[in-house]
């Protein structure tokens, strides 16, 4: 069946307020891979991003969802690599995750954004879980299970503004509300719902995703990122077993590295989308563009000019590689020791690869068609496609805050907030 068939159609003469949602896809029918190694995390994501950059380019112009690799990518087991080894997991390095999520997202930034918030609340049960739910959720994960997420809400006054809410129903909740920007539901096999209680506390009630009343519709129509299905959740008296309720309030109640590893993620997506930029920038310049008439050369590659600002652009993104990776050591140190020094050192450090990654990406996928020339612009080549992906996924939180994060940490000792954006 595919991922985008609709669950019912409308009767004749029926109205429908709003458009179906879309078919479940099945679980998967036999475990997924178990990662055993950092070393085999990095090889298994340098095999599938050679794998899932074949069609990136078609998938971007086509918009076709990409079912059949994201099968592959989380059979793999690189959707359990964070799972804690006391429960059959990998549980490799925050610099290792970093830079698998960034070379899958070289091959396809779509790919690479789709697992962030699932591997964000494989962390966050670690952190607020007790050890039966962990037992149950980590298994899931291990088998191949996909959390999707349903966060974000289009309406409210702020981004960590919630109206989803459930009621307690004894050995189950019953969840009400209306969700967006929900990347990776469409495919997952279940939902984390942020929804409050009686209290005003947020929690991730996490539904099959095949649940009645929960209603994923694909109408994401962002410019870039095109693949993520980032689109809307309808959420009308979906029922959630107890077992599934995850306390996620309890990791931003105290320093935990929680916030951070949400945001490396973003980093490393964003390191991603401008090495692919670089590459191809590169690659046309090699192959394709022409010198300038003044220049008296024959390769455009040999434009001094030309060659300098390549240099430029290497140099910063490899300065944000740098700094991501050091975000992925101060991640790892808060994660194994959680206090209020180490967690903001984790943040302050994850802050700083965000800006430069963001600043790289959006820099390379724009200089590309300054350096490349007008043809690099043709719809043939769809080059485009690193700038909007660009644009749109640095967009999720803003490096104008990072940057005054940096500077309350650095000349006051403000410890940033605890919260998933920071």
């Amino acid at each position: 069946m595919n991922a985008q068939t609709p669950v019912r159609l409308a009767a004749v003469g029926e109205a429908l307020s709003e458009p179906a949602g879309a078919a479940a896809l099945p679980r998967p029918t036999r475990p997924a891979h178990v990662i055993r190694s950092d070393a085999e995390a990095l090889d298994v994501a340098g095999h599938l991003a050679e794998e899932f950059a074949k069609g990136a380019s078609e998938r971007d112009r086509t918009r076709r969802l990409p079912v059949a690799e994201l099968d592959l990518f989380s059979q793999s087991g690189l959707w359990s690599i964070n799972v804690p080894k006391d429960y059959g997991g990998p549980e490799v390095s925050y610099v290792t995750l970093a830079e698998v999520i960034a070379r899958i997202s070289t091959a396809d930034p779509s790919l690479g954004q789709i697992p962030q918030n699932h591997l964000g609340v494989v962390a966050a049960i670690r952190t607020v879980s007790d050890h039966r739910q962990k037992q149950l959720l980590f298994g899931e994960v291990l088998r191949g299970a996909r959390f999707g997420n349903a966060f974000s809400e289009f309406g409210s006054k702020r981004a960590a503004e919630f109206e989803t809410r459930f009621s307690d129903e004894g050995d189950h909740v019953v969840v009400t509300g209306r969700k967006f920007y929900a990347t990776g539901a469409l495919l997952a096999h279940l939902v984390p719902i942020v929804a409050l209680d009686d209290e005003g506390r947020a929690f991730y009630a996490i539904a099959a995703r095949d649940a009645l009343g929960l209603t994923v519709i694909d109408d994401w129509s962002g410019f870039g990122q095109r693949t993520t299905a980032s689109g809307t959740v309808i959420l009308d008296h979906v029922r959630v077993p107890k077992t599934h309720l995850v306390p996620g309030y309890l990791g931003y109640a105290r320093p935990t590295a929680d916030g951070a590893v949400f945001q490396i993620i973003q980093a490393a997506v964003d390191a991603g989308i401008a090495r692919a930029a670089l590459a191809d920038a590169i690659a046309f310049l090699r192959t394709r563009s022409r010198p300038w008439v003044d220049s008296g050369l024959d390769r455009a590659s040999n434009d001094p000019y030309v060659v300098h600002e390549i240099g430029d652009l290497s140099l910063r993104l490899h300065a944000a590689e740098a700094l991501l990776e050091k975000a992925g050591l101060a991640v790892d140190r808060a994660v194994a020791d959680a206090t209020a020094e180490t967690v903001a050192e984790a943040q302050i450090a994850v802050a700083e690869a965000k800006v430069l990654t963001t600043e790289a990406a959006l820099a390379t996928s724009s200089k590309l068609f300054e350096l490349a020339g007008a043809r690099s612009t043709l719809g043939e080549h769809n080059l485009d496609r690193h700038w909007r992906n660009a644009r749109t996924h640095t967009l999720h939180d803003p490096v104008r805050w990072k940057y005054k994060i940096l500077g309350d940490y650095a000349l006051n000792g403000v410890k940033p907030p605890l919260h998933a954006w920071s």
